[in-house]
């Protein structure tokens, strides 16, 4: 075999770019960040960052994450901690054209958690905050409060952003992923929030409560009710065994 030479072949950088979801005020929302630098310098994006050289691609999501939130990635195998999040890979862009630097692949990863902190700004983002993903993939496109003008994301971040709500839209279906916008403990009421946050929806409260607490391994009783919703107390859930719901919790048609 002839030997390898690397320069026969252009270079091209890899990246990690975030779709960090949670629900704020009964909305589904998304962390982004505006650029402090070119290109796209002021223009809302995705967090994300380049991949080091001896950095493996979770390693990187899971670094970009902790750097942007303060959240670790949760492994599931390991029990639940308090600023654990789901993280886990979405997909791979490789327009050549996606980014006028250069030649750059991203790999997108999808982090889901509750209650989030406030967002911090890093590397070349300037400001950072949640915007509900209603205003971000809008006709109008990017995110403008306040009279702001509204452009389109960064890059191809808009395109990354749509596929990851869908991703979340279609996996809390069959899996118990909308558990993971809730906290450890939290009432049935609490999780059709998420469900009508992520769907963009408004579900009738009884039906789903039976179908919740009737799929076997979804929930399980966590002792003890609270008072957090306002009214009579509530029960007390936490996520069951199952990472598979069956029958599904098929979204309704709009």
């Amino acid at each position: 075999m002839p030997p390898y030479d690397p320069s026969r072949f252009p270079p091209f950088a890899v990246t990690v770019d975030l779709v960090v979801l949670t629900v704020r005020r009964h909305a589904l929302c998304a962390l982004v960040v505006r650029r402090g630098e070119t290109p796209f310098q002021g223009r809302w994006a995705l967090p994300g960052g380049f991949v080091k050289a001896d950095e493996d691609l979770g390693a990187a999501a899971a670094r970009e994450l902790v750097e942007e939130t303060g959240l670790c990635a949760q492994d599931p195998a390991a029990p639940a901690v308090g600023n654990g999040a789901h993280l886990e890979q979405l997909a791979t862009y490789g327009d050549p054209a996606r980014d006028p630097r250069m030649r750059v692949v991203s790999v997108a990863h999808l982090a889901l958690a509750p209650d989030l902190p406030a967002p911090r700004a890093g590397g070349d983002a300037n400001s950072a905050r949640w915007a509900p993903v209603e205003d971000l993939l809008g006709p109008e496109g990017g995110y403008g409060p306040d009279g702001e003008h509204q452009a389109p994301l960064a890059f191809d971040h808009a395109r990354i952003l749509a596929d990851g709500v869908e991703r979340a839209r279609s996996k809390i279906e069959y899996s118990s992923l909308a558990t993971a916008f809730c906290p450890p403990a939290f009432t049935v009421g609490e999780l059709r929030r998420v469900y009508e946050a992520v769907w963009g929806v408004v579900l009738d409260p009884r039906n789903f409560h039976r179908k919740v607490t009737g799929t076997p391994g979804f929930l399980v009783p966590a002792g003890g009710t609270t008072t957090r919703q306002g009214g009579r107390p509530a029960q007390l859930f936490r996520a069951g065994a199952a990472t598979v719901l069956n029958p599904p919790m098929l979204r309704p048609e709009v």
